[in-house]
């Protein structure tokens, strides 16, 4: 076993197990540590080493993956003992889900250290991991990006690497979360609004997959009006989708569910009608939130 076919695994929930256990299968010797060891004993049956302690996992490969609860959690573990001062000339991959400023905190203190650094953003669930359409987000220096590239491919086929720029990863994450919640917190109105009609909810997801392109294309739209700036000629301005959340506001009332999401959605909408934007395009909204 060559070493740069080591990896150490720090951190073994729901996901962290999963990595280590992707990894373990294509053949890479892994060295596990998690603070509850009772989580490594599946994993050391299949092969797996259990560390006795962090500083032992940093020791034993070239390639450290963390994945914890958080930054702070990982930065925490890496201090006990000599884990910290081990990463020297090693790659830390952290790929535990944080914010930009984390990234950029985490990157310079393993710099500090001597470590390579790269931030990852695992856009999947457990069971999506090692598919070749997995996709991870990656930033940090592009020779840490080519010294992890071999071992992320194990993990997701669909590596993304966004640059220099360490927070790049932690902001395309966290946007396309705040994208997805709000298509989910919309859906779920809408299941509401289908069981007040007594009709199959799952025919609602259905539909949404099938027209996912269309509203894929509205979102690409609005993207281009914000970042060109160009509000004028809307097709659909704040002051029509505004009637449409007030129908659904009245339709929550008449129906007797909840009208939390309709509601919030209409007063923002009518900031922006308040601020003078009423007759913009659906984006003009982005300047009454800034």
């Amino acid at each position: 076993m060559t070493a740069h076919k080591n990896v150490s695994v720090i951190g073994l929930g729901p996901m962290g197990a999963v990595l280590a256990r992707t990894l373990l299968h294509s053949g890479y010797k892994v060295t596990v540590w998690n603070r509850t060891a009772e989580k490594a004993a599946a994993l050391v049956q299949e092969g797996a080493i259990l560390a006795e302690n962090p500083a032992a996992a940093v020791q034993a490969s070239p390639v450290i993956i963390t994945c914890l609860n958080n930054y702070a959690a990982t930065r925490s573990v890496l201090e006990t003992g000599s884990a910290a001062g081990d990463l020297h000339g090693r790659l830390f991959l952290e790929l535990t889900t944080g914010t930009p400023q984390d990234a950029r905190d985490a990157e310079a203190w393993a710099n500090s250290l001597g470590a390579a650094y790269l931030d990852g953003a695992l856009l999947a669930t457990p069971r999506q991991i090692g598919k070749p359409d997995t996709p991870i987000f990656l930033a940090g220096s592009a020779d840490a990006y080519q010294q992890g590239e071999a071992v992320l491919k194990v993990l997701g086929g669909n590596l993304m690497y966004m640059g220099t720029a360490v927070g790049a990863a932690a902001a395309w994450d966290l946007s396309l979360l705040s994208g997805l919640f709000g298509l989910m917190a919309g859906f779920l109105q809408g299941a509401r609004i289908f069981e007040s009609e007594k009709l199959p909810v799952h025919e609602l997801g259905n539909m949404i997959q099938l027209i996912a392109p269309v509203l894929g294309e509205m979102v690409r739209h609005e993207g281009m009006v914000i970042s060109n700036n160009d509000f004028g000629n809307p097709q659909s301005s704040l002051q029509t989708c505004a009637v449409s959340m007030a129908l659904m506001v009245r339709q929550a009332k008449e129906a007797g569910i909840t009208n939390e999401v309709p509601q919030f959605l209409h007063q923002l909408l009518d900031k922006g009608i308040k601020a003078g934007y009423g007759e913009e395009q659906l984006g003009a909204l982005i300047k009454s939130m800034r």
